[in-house]
């Protein structure tokens, strides 16, 4: 009996860590999709201690889509700029580009706010920044 429950411990542990060694892998080695995200490129932008703020902002303001309109106002972009072409202050490309819109919105929380951080507490109190 000993000998059966040894090796059924011995093969769940094969299991548990094989899973863990796979989970993992996939999370070190980013698939290529996932690495051209607008997330993504604002993780190697926006410092680690900042990312959590900017993301919450971007997702509340344009849902992470980098042709985001707002219908009413005009604001454009995954940081709603308003005119949407202040971004060109950070790249001609600023209509279609992540990475630009990304630098020029992390820019404006630090100039506006201090930090993204600061933005995120501006932005819980008036929900907008």
């Amino acid at each position: 009996m000993p000998v059966i429950t040894t090796r059924m411990r011995k093969s769940a542990t094969l299991l548990v860590t094989a899973a863990g060694i796979a989970a993992l892998g996939a999370a070190v080695a980013p698939t290529a999709a996932f690495a051209d995200t607008p997330q993504s490129i604002a993780a190697g932008i926006v410092p680690a201690n900042q990312l959590a703020s900017f993301d919450q902002i971007v997702s509340h303001e344009s849902g992470w889509n980098v042709t985001a309109t707002n219908p009413s106002s005009g604001a454009y972009g995954l940081g709603q700029a308003l005119p949407g072409n202040k971004m060109a202050s950070a790249g001609a490309d600023w209509q279609t580009n992540a990475a630009t819109q990304i630098k020029w919105t992390y820019d404006y929380m630090n100039s506006r706010y201090g930090s993204p951080n600061q933005a995120w507490a501006y932005w819980q109190v008036h929900h907008n920044y």
